[in-house]
């Protein structure tokens, strides 16, 4: 028996609602709004490396109590504890990478293009930022971090190679 978004199943038949010679364009479109999930979890990902990044650098920079002046060179950053400065770093890295995946899938949205590979590379990727996160934030061990951060390059690559075989289809 054939699934569909657009039909609905009553016992072994199908029953075609008022549009259902749009089902391809539905389906399409479900794909492509789908791809809003993983961008929404990115930006939560990204105001919640914001908040890490309040919670441990306000509490150093009251201790620190650092003069204007001190607080206008960067290197002075490198006076707070470990946990305040890679909480800032983290932040500043969901500015880097993450860029090009909010430009692939919205432009897939806009597009109407998407799969379900499209779907899974872009929770991959997700997944494995937040897993980048955790590692860098926490106990940052360069060697993880650069493991799950060359894995999620390898995700954003496919996923780039996903879109723009679709596009090109």
């Amino acid at each position: 028996m054939q699934s569909s978004y657009a039909f609905f199943l009553v016992g072994d038949a199908e029953v075609s609602p008022l549009y259902a010679e749009r089902d391809s364009q539905i389906k399409e479109q479900m794909m492509s709004n789908a791809l809003l999930g993983p961008v929404l979890a990115q930006v939560g990902l990204t105001l919640f490396t914001l908040l890490a990044l309040y919670a441990t650098r306000i509490p150093a920079m009251v201790v620190a109590k650092p003069s204007n002046k001190a607080m206008q060179d960067p290197k002075s950053l490198d006076l707070l504890p470990k946990n305040a400065r890679f909480a800032g770093q983290n932040y500043n890295h969901q500015f880097e990478a993450p860029v090009l995946f909010y430009v692939l899938c919205l432009g897939a949205m806009l597009a109407g293009i998407g799969n379900e590979t499209t779907i899974m590379l872009a929770w991959g990727y997700v997944g494995l930022r937040v897993l980048h996160a955790a590692i860098h934030i926490t106990y940052n061990r360069v060697i993880h971090r650069f493991a799950v951060f060359s894995l999620s390059s390898f995700v954003l690559i496919a996923l780039f190679v996903n879109i723009v075989l679709q596009f090109m289809a």
